[in-house]
């Protein structure tokens, strides 16, 4: 019992923590940048104003997650972020087939728990803070409104991932908000005043069908004139959730502390509309429908950029500028809304892609004016046009993860972010590389790595791709359609394929390449060749007058043509794809970008992959096979295609193979690291969409390791990740290893990126 018969004044509770990073913002950003200096063994503070994780991406708001692959609407291929972030999304689509944004939720916050390096705030909100005389940040002040406790969080460095920059504010961060002018750095697609300098708020709903009449009386907030909104006739009974993404409001407002006002504006909107589907006579579909779900956060796009040693500007983008210190990657579009957003008479987007992924330097992810401050998530230091495309969460998420590495490092050596950067990048690099974290134009290169001292890598089977063979589905060609092969250097392989003509008709086709190797925009005209085709079933022959000086892609390209029916296979191979130069409006991707005025991007067409069940590859005869699935892929540095395939893949009858790596001498291995497909074309929506695969089909799922008395040591079973640690009780002293890999999927050849042992 307590019994306190008064006093002048009260405090609050107080709990003081120390930590060695604290991390601001418990989106995705801040989540992976938690996670990873946890494994890294710092102890991690991660404080949340909200009561679950995800921010954009939570049950509160239910944001798809999207990042490079742009709902495989782009040509950004195999472009899923790697590292934490992918473990995440790759986690969901197994336990998360229907896209659940509740077990999107648990997943989030299991992976947080599980971390013991790591102390979660969550309904915890940073208010204040103190700095070093040097002006450093000592400590933050926060407050909890659940349990009413003030905590005081001390760090050596933080990183705020809070989306609007509160820890960075208070700090005295210099920061950015609003458009910079197209001069101040050259930047064409800079918009205009009229089109406004910021990006609004979106706010969702969900509905649900009864199979009963429901009515809907709306409250008297709700927008009453729905004609207000130029693209009212837009509204669909069925649509819902993030589809309805341009539901925006607030870009002429101040996105920081008008947020409850653009909010209230927002829920009008939602309620307004819900009454229009549901009363005006319309759409009597939904006579049986009820609003299920709200928003009662509004999706939050841009407010404060912060700036770093270098701002990341349009042309980085457009161009693919090569950094010497990157430490993440890109690919969404360069995205900017009109400020009015569902007020505007304009589109809802403005969306221009680059030719392929783009590199993020380090030095946009810290503060040039506070030293011991990393920033993450969409307030990292880029121009508002770079930012366009920086700010969606699979991106953010990335980067995060190369703060929460480099903070590791400053821990390590007792240095700022800067001196991370202009002392140990390489490191930095390596060490974001070995977690699994893709970086462009960079490999593997790991002197550890025992598996680069064996003297062979050998196989039962390899695969030689003569073959992709029929299923006996025949699709016309409705859209322009090509299949990628990933090409040796020499001569193009002759292709035969069956062709079916549903009349007399000339087919077109075309040999294309990307005009950068590491790039799958077919922007590169090779060869034309067209057939005349008789009535029925015919097979042609393909015999390209070309050679290739490297290692590629080779798209085979076969015009549209609805006369002309291909035949495809079930076939799923690692780093094979069919893709199509169709339409994918959800990215305006309409077949082609073509920019009518020049605002520095650049003209080019669109191919891209079907979902699974379908984007099946086209059956042929390939001669002489493609021999780019050989067992060294296995320590070739690459853990995903780029410009081939990267990984070692067995025979199709070879459903249980061996990978036998021999030593000339005796080595001592601790733990062994194992890269698997995990379809990094796939895009993985978290919400609403329907996750077809739980575990992706080219994923191999049963590895069995033996030793040089073929006495089995390891087995690893029923596994879906990209990325396995085998740690072994003891140290093991071989000259051999052999193991056994599996895949429970029959139609997919067994397949492995990469092996890599340490002691």
């Amino acid at each position: 019992m307590i019994n306190e018969s008064g006093a002048t004044r009260r405090k609050t509770k107080q709990i003081d923590i120390e930590s060695e990073l604290a991390v601001i913002g418990g989106g995705l950003s801040g989540v992976c940048c938690a996670i990873t200096a946890a494994r890294r063994g710092m102890k991690v503070v991660l404080i949340h104003d909200r009561p679950v994780l995800g921010g954009n991406s939570s049950s509160e708001v239910r944001l798809w997650v999207l990042g490079a692959t742009s709902h495989m609407g782009n040509n950004n291929r195999w472009a899923r972020e790697g590292g934490v972030i992918n473990e995440i999304m790759v986690e969901n689509a197994w336990r998360n087939k229907e896209s659940n944004p509740l077990i999107f939720d648990t997943i989030l916050l299991e992976k947080i728990i599980e971390e013991p390096n790591i102390t979660l705030l969550l309904n915890t909100a940073v208010y204040n803070l103190e700095k070093h005389i040097d002006d450093r940040v000592k400590c933050l002040y926060a407050f909890c409104s659940q349990n009413s406790t003030r905590y005081v969080i001390s760090a050596p460095v933080f990183c705020d991932a809070s989306g609007d920059g509160i820890a960075a504010f208070l700090a005295g961060a210099a920061f950015r908000m609003g458009a910079e002018a197209k001069e101040e750095f050259g930047e064409k697609f800079a918009p205009s005043v009229e089109y406004g300098e910021l990006l609004g708020h979106s706010m969702y709903f969900y509905t649900k069908d009864t199979g009963i009449p429901v009515k809907f009386i709306p409250p008297s907030f709700a927008l009453k004139e729905i004609e207000q909104i130029p693209r009212y006739q837009k509204f669909s009974a069925k649509d819902q959730g993030c589809n309805l993404w341009w539901i925006e409001y607030g870009g002429r407002l101040d996105t920081v502390h008008d947020t409850e006002t653009i909010k209230w504006e927002l829920w009008k909107v939602i309620y307004g509309v819900w009454n229009y589907i549901k009363n005006s006579g319309r759409f009597p579909e939904a006579e049986t429908m009820t609003l299920e779900w709200v928003g009662t956060i509004p999706g939050k796009r841009e407010s404060r950029r912060f700036e770093g040693d270098y701002l990341l500007k349009q042309r980085d983008i457009v161009e693919q500028t090569d950094f010497d210190d990157v430490v993440a990657f890109g690919g969404w579009s360069i995205d900017l809304h009109p400020a009015d957003g569902v007020f505007s008479e304009k589109p809802g987007c403005n969306q221009w892609h680059s030719k392929g992924i783009y590199g993020i330097p380090y030095r946009c992810y810290y503060s040039h004016n506070v030293s011991n401050l990393f920033l993450a998530g969409r307030i990292i230091s880029a121009t508002h046009v770079a930012f366009g495309s920086t700010r969606v969460m699979g991106t953010g998420a990335h980067g995060g993860q190369a703060v929460g590495m480099a903070a590791s490092l400053c821990k390590k050596y007792g240095i700022s972010p800067r001196q991370v950067g202009r002392q140990h990048i390489k490191e930095l690099q390596l060490e974001l590389l070995r977690s699994g974290q893709h970086l462009p134009g960079m490999k593997l290169e790991d002197k550890d790595d025992l598996i680069q001292q064996a003297i062979a890598i050998e196989a039962s089977s390899t695969l030689v791709l003569s073959e992709i063979p029929s299923c006996g589905i025949w699709k016309p060609i409705i859209h322009s359609a090509a299949q990628m092969l990933p090409v040796q250097a020499g001569k193009m392989p002759r292709l035969t394929l069956t062709i079916n003509a549903l009349e007399d008709t000339i087919l077109d086709m075309e040999l294309r390449k990307s005009s950068k190797v590491v790039n799958h925009t077919p922007d590169i005209l090779l060869e034309t060749r067209a057939v005349s085709l008789k009535k029925g079933k015919q097979k042609i022959s393909l015999d390209f007058d070309v050679s290739f000086p490297e290692a590629c892609y080779a798209f085979v390209c076969f015009l549209k043509n609805q006369q002309v029916e291909l035949e495809y296979s079930d076939k799923r191979i690692s780093g094979l794809l069919s893709v199509f130069n169709s339409i994918n409006e959800a990215v305006s991707n309409y077949g082609k970008q073509e920019p009518m005025d020049d605002i520095g991007v650049e003209s080019f067409e669109f191919w891209c992959p079907q979902r699974r069940p379908e984007g099946r590859n086209i059956a042929m005869h390939i001669h002489p096979g493609i021999q780019a699935f050989n067992p060294e892929n296995l320590r070739n540095g690459w853990q995903r295609p780029v410009s081939s395939a990267n990984a070692w893949i067995a025979d199709y009858d070879d459903r249980a193979p061996e990978i036998i790596i021999r030593w000339d001498k005796a080595v001592t291995i601790n733990h062994m690291v194992l890269s698997f497909d995990v379809d990094y074309d796939h895009p993985m929506e978290n919400v609403l969409i329907h996750q077809y695969d739980a575990v992706q089909p080219f994923c191999a799922t049963e590895v069995i390791v033996i030793n040089g008395d073929d006495r089995p040591i390891a087995t690893l079973t029923a596994n879906h990740q990209a990325r396995q640690t085998i740690q072994f009780d003891k140290p093991i002293s071989v000259s051999m290893l052999k193991l056994i890999v599996k895949n429970d999927n029959l139609d997919a050849p067994v397949s492995l990126f990469e092996v890599r042992c340490y002691e």
